[in-house]
Parts: structure tokens; C-alpha cells; sequence
């Protein structure tokens, strides 16, 4: 084997097998050669157009070399480390019988890229994926320039027929997970894929299930932070979210912007949104246990205090607040509803027309409107949206143990809540696990 072919062999191991590296011959009457590029970041209209067109055109390798060298971007590598790099930045390697070129066909989709919208950021990135999975392949490849990147192609939806990739670093990877990823893959059978949604609930085992198992993501960063860790990551064409799995409870509460910030004010905020769960998820029961139930664990002075805001109500706690939590679902869900031009106009003007009506009515108690804003506030914390819906809906059925037992009834709520977070997996990774990622 000559050193050439050595060469090519050391390439094609470092880069392969992925389904977006190509490697082509062409072959002419007078001369021979080969091309290896990564189609995700190369511009196909140059490749043809420099160096596919004129091969055909010159009638010896040597005229052809002189002609390639003349381009600026052109240049023999000073190693194979040398190329494995160029490549992975969008270089076409040209391989000769004796020699290598590289050649500069590089192609940054950014025209396509549109900002977060859904995750914003104040000092990282600001793009984010978009509905075309070759741009978002093509985003990636630029931004994770690592050689043990794999891509693996197929389609999913027997009309639709969607694209779907899967991409992962072959060195950190979990290969029981990746295998076990395919399989279930391969297992499922549906007309139509429009969102990595649904395909989340066809991959998770429970058919009802409240928390997510995958994190669903439009954030370019996080895809490759997770890439990095190991995790595998879902494309499909047609939507600018994709799924990262497994993921585990913790995740959810990671935003991208506490490796942006320095590391104190990062867990500062890390902390802050933990206050925000237990503050959503606790403060409507407990309000209902302690003035139903258990009004002795208050100073006196706030007992009374609360015993005379809720003078005027005509209803038990419970009920209250489950009007008062029934009427912030109704204003968020109008929210999104709405066009953006009015929506948030709308349902702010319209939650305060509401909240000071009814305590004039003497309908819901003052306090009441606190703990309510309170808990909308400490929704909106969470950074994953997935994660966000799951806790809105577990306050009710804390605040219903909470009417029927009091403090007992949260507790055991909360136990209950804990129990079932425990007993949940993804793809083989306990849900709770504190410490995922490897190293």
C-alpha cells in the first residue's frame, strides 16, 4: 500500500462511517482521482463548477494540479491531522495518485438561520435551527469540528417519508443507548411526522406519561454541548426543534446561559429556578392546607390577617384556588392563542381587570392574587418549555390531596411525585440521576 493510499485509509477511518461524507473517483481517458468531502458544509456548485467540470476538461493531472494551486484556497496539507481538519472545516480533499490537495469549498448557510425564540439568551448565541435539516447538519458541522461526528440518515412516516438524522460523537456516545435508539426506530410504524413532539411520545414507553423523557430544543449551543457529553440528538426535516436523549430531570433546569455567565451568578441562577419549582409546585397547596387545615403553624398576627382577607368569601379555600388557577390557565392559553400583536396586551389587561374585580366582589381574597402571580412568575422560570407544561398541571393534584388531608396531603403528594420521578427512565438513565454527562 502506498503512502497515498495509507493516507486515505487514516482519513476515511477518522471520518466515516457517516452518512453525509462522501467519497467519489473520477476517472477521465488520460487520468485517475478521488474526492472526499462532507456534503453538509461544501457548496455542491462549486465542487461541480471548480473542480468536477474542469477534470474533465484538461487533458493531464498535471495541468489540472497547476490549475487547482492557482485558487487561493487551495493548498497541500502539511499532515493528515492537517487534513482531517480542513476537511471537518469544509475543505474538498483531492486525492491523487502520489499527493493530496485540499481545496476551499466551504458553505455557511447563515442566511437561512433566523433567533431564538422560544429559548433566548442574553450573551450567548442568538440563532437558531431552522425548518431544513441540511442547513441545520450544516450549522452543526461548523460549530462541532470533530472528526468522531457521525451523521446517520433515514426516513420515517410512510406518506410523509420525512427525513430523519441522527447525530452523535462516536467517542462518547453510549453505544447501548444508540443501538437501543435504532431499534425503537426501526419499530415504529406512522403515516405522518410532522414534529419531533410526536415523535417523542412514540419512542417513550409509557403511553401516558406528564414528564418529558427527551429535551426538545431550537438551540443550536445545547444541541452541541449535549453532542459533547455523549447524548445522541433526533433531526427531522420540517421543524427547527430536535430532541437530545436520554436527558434526565436536571437538564430541564440548565439553561445554556449559566455557561455564558460567570460560575457564581450561574449557580446563583440555577438556584433561583429550583426556588421557582418549589414555589409553583407547593405554594397553591399549602395555602389551601393552612387555612383549611393546619391554621396554627402561622404567627397569630398572619393567621388573622388571612382569616380576614378571606372574610367576604363565600367558598372554601380549595375552590378558590382552583378558580384562581383555572382563570391564569385560560389567560395563558389566550396568550399564545392570540395574534402577537395583541396577545400580551390582551390577557395582561384583561388579568388585572379580573384579579381586582374579584376581590372587590369579594369573590377570591387578596392573598390570593399574590400566590397566583407568584406561581405564574415561577412557571415561566423553567427553561425548557416541555418541562414548564408538566409542572402547571402537577399543582392540581397537590392542591387536591392538600383540600381532603391538609399538610398530610401535600407531603404525601410530594412523596408521591418524587416516587414516580424515581421509577422513570430514559433510555436506560435514571431520571433523577444527578450527574449524567461524562467527562
Amino acid at each position: 500500500m502506498d503512502l497515498t493510499s495509507q493516507n486515505k485509509q487514516w482519513l476515511l477511518d477518522k471520518l466515516g462511517p457517516s452518512d453525509d461524507l462522501e467519497h467519489r473517483t473520477m476517472k477521465s481517458p488520460t487520468m485517475s482521482l478521488e474526492l472526499l468531502f462532507i456534503t453538509n458544509i461544501c457548496d455542491s456548485v462549486v465542487i461541480r463548477e471548480e473542480i468536477i467540470q474542469p477534470f474533465f476538461q484538461m487533458n493531464n493531472e498535471i495541468d489540472f494540479e497547476n490549475y487547482l494551486l492557482s485558487f487561493p484556497g487551495c493548498d497541500r496539507p502539511a499532515s493528515n491531522v492537517d487534513s482531517l481538519n480542513k476537511i471537518m472545516s469544509g475543505f474538498v480533499a483531492i486525492l491523487f495518485q502520489d499527493h493530496i490537495l485540499l481545496f476551499q469549498a466551504a458553505q455557511i448557510k447563515a442566511a437561512a438561520l433566523s433567533t431564538a425564540q422560544v429559548e433566548a439568551t442574553i450573551q450567548g448565541p442568538q440563532t437558531a435551527f431552522s425548518e431544513h435539516i441540511d442547513t441545520n447538519l450544516n450549522l452543526i458541522r461548523f460549530r462541532y469540528k470533530n472528526s468522531s461526528l457521525r451523521v446517520e440518515s433515514r426516513e420515517i412516516g410512510r406518506l410523509s417519508r420525512s427525513k430523519l438524522c441522527l447525530l452523535y460523537d462516536d467517542m462518547n456516545v453510549d453505544h447501548e443507548v444508540l443501538d437501543q435508539l435504532k431499534k425503537k426506530l426501526d419499530q415504529i410504524k406512522v403515516d405522518n411526522l410532522q414534529s419531533v413532539t410526536e415523535l417523542h411520545q412514540l419512542l417513550t414507553k409509557q403511553k401516558y406519561t406528564l414528564f418529558p423523557t427527551f429535551i426538545n430544543t431550537e438551540r443550536p449551543d445545547r444541541a452541541i454541548l449535549n453532542i459533547s457529553q455523549g447524548k445522541v440528538i433526533i433531526m427531522l426535516e420540517g421543524t427547527p426543534f430536535v430532541l437530545i436523549l436520554p436527558a434526565v430531570f436536571f437538564d430541564f433546569y440548565s439553561a445554556m446561559d449559566d455557561n455564558y455567565q460567570l460560575s457564581l451568578v450561574g449557580y446563583f441562577l440555577q438556584c433561583l429556578r429550583y426556588v421557582a419549582l418549589f414555589l409553583s409546585l407547593v405554594l397553591p397547596a399549602a395555602y389551601v392546607a393552612l387555612t383549611a387545615y393546619n391554621p396554627e403553624i402561622f404567627r397569630v398576627q398572619l393567621a388573622l390577617s388571612i382569616a380576614g382577607s378571606r372574610a367576604s368569601v363565600p367558598y372554601p379555600a380549595y375552590v378558590e384556588v382552583l378558580l384562581m388557577l383555572g382563570l391564569m390557565e385560560l389567560l395563558l392559553e389566550a396568550s399564545i392563542r392570540l395574534p402577537k400583536s395583541v396577545g400580551s396586551t390582551a390577557t395582561t389587561v384583561g388579568g388585572l381587570i379580573l384579579g381586582q374585580a374579584a376581590t372587590s366582589a369579594g369573590l377570591i381574597s387578596n392573598i390570593m392574587i399574590i400566590i397566583v402571580s407568584t406561581v405564574a412568575i415561577s412557571n415561566f422560570v423553567v427553561p425548557v418549555n416541555s418541562m414548564s407544561f408538566a409542572m402547571r398541571i402537577m399543582k392540581y393534584p397537590l392542591v387536591l390531596l392538600a383540600s381532603m388531608l391538609g399538610i398530610t396531603g401535600l407531603v404525601l403528594g410530594l412523596i408521591g411525585m418524587i416516587a414516580y420521578l424515581t421509577n422513570l427512565r430514559s433510555f436506560g438513565v435514571p431520571y433523577l440521576r444527578i450527574f449524567f454527562y461524562r467527562k
